[in-house]
């Protein structure tokens, strides 16, 4: 599935491109008046190969969960149990991102692909555990090659199922007590970045625990032999990473936008674009998360954040607060007058 879905991934398509480039001209406004909301539903044309492109509803909402050997090292200090114990409130409707997904008609999954804990069936939970956790980071792989291509797919699948169901958009969600870590890591390694310069506070830690976690980050980039990017993934990703990536990778094959939530997909987003380059086109970054490793990720990607809300919380909140910003952008092109039509003078 990996490699076809990778071979699947095609440019933006020009003539589209050019078409909503020109419609926007003849648009009642001022050229260019509307801003980045211009330049994105250029891009939405291409990725669709259609002007105007579909508007992008209804949207999904993925939340991947998995654990994180590295938590063994005081990166944070949120018990592990905590990722089991959110899934449950996800699935119950309980978390802000759900609050969040109602105001905005979003449908939420919430897909298990490796939390350390045995979680209890319930509607709209899948169970896709590769593992019970990663291993630490700090002292060996996180993952085995096979268990991230395993996790890729997972992703890939998910996406698959999302848009055969009547998905327009899909947005990126996430759960994993200790995952900056490893989204540190990530960044640090496919930007080359200081890691210093993306490792954030995460939850809200204190000085202390944040110079342990920038010691586990450092030493585990520094000790990176692996350029290929699965093998990158494997050695410091998680499971909710290398399934965001997945994911990512897939809404690209299919030609559907993926609204990026925060710094952890950012992180699998940067993951997804070294397994294919082409698979920006289909990257709508939500929003600037407060994590610094996620405006080094985005402006490696040269994705601009379409809201900057000082959030932090993850969950895929960031990626729902945009996806009306997203589908008015595309709506423009389907409802605005031209100039010629509403018989406004140009100038």
């Amino acid at each position: 599935m990996l490699n076809e879905t990778i071979a699947a991934i095609r440019p933006l398509d020009d003539e589209a491109v050019a078409a909503a480039r020109a419609l926007q001209a003849r648009l009642t406004k001022p050229t260019g008046s509307l801003g980045a909301l211009e330049a994105l539903s250029v891009r939405l044309a291409g990725l669709a190969g259609a002007c105007p492109p579909p508007i992008p509803e209804p949207a999904a909402l993925a939340i991947f969960a998995g654990d994180h050997g590295v938590h063994e090292q005081g990166v944070t200090p949120w018990p592990q149990e905590v990722t089991a114990q959110m899934v449950a409130n996800f699935v119950a409707g309980g978390a802000v991102v759900n609050a969040f997904a109602r105001q905005a008609g979003v449908a939420v999954t919430v897909v298990d692909v490796g939390v350390k804990a045995t979680l209890d069936p319930a509607d709209g939970l899948l169970d896709r555990k590769v593992r019970a956790g990663t291993r630490d980071l700090s002292v060996e792989p996180a993952m085995t090659r096979e268990e991230t291509i395993r996790a890729i797919e997972v992703g890939m699948q998910v996406a698959e199922d999302l848009v055969a169901g009547g998905a327009r958009a899909l947005l990126t969600g996430d759960m994993g007590i200790a995952n900056t870590t490893p989204s540190a890591a990530l960044i640090a390694a496919f930007t080359h970045a200081d890691p210093a310069a993306v490792t954030g506070l995460g939850t809200g830690i204190d000085s202390e625990t944040h110079a342990r976690k920038l010691a586990v980050v450092t030493s585990a980039v520094v000790g990176l032999r692996a350029e290929d990017p699965i093998d990158v993934l494997a050695a410091v990703g998680g499971f909710e990473q290398a399934a965001l990536a997945g994911y990512i990778l897939k809404a690209a094959a299919l030609r559907v936008p993926v609204v990026l939530d925060g710094v952890i997909a950012a992180a699998a987003a940067l993951a997804a674009h070294a397994l294919s380059p082409l698979s920006a086109g289909a990257m709508v970054a939500g929003h600037r998360s407060a994590e610094p490793g996620a405006t080094v990720a985005l402006g490696y990607l040269e994705l601009e954040p379409l809201v900057d809300l000082g959030l932090r919380l993850g969950e895929g909140t960031g990626a729902v607060l945009a996806l009306p910003i997203v589908a008015s952008a595309v709506r423009v092109l389907h409802e605005v007058a031209t100039f010629d039509s509403a018989g406004v003078a140009h100038k």
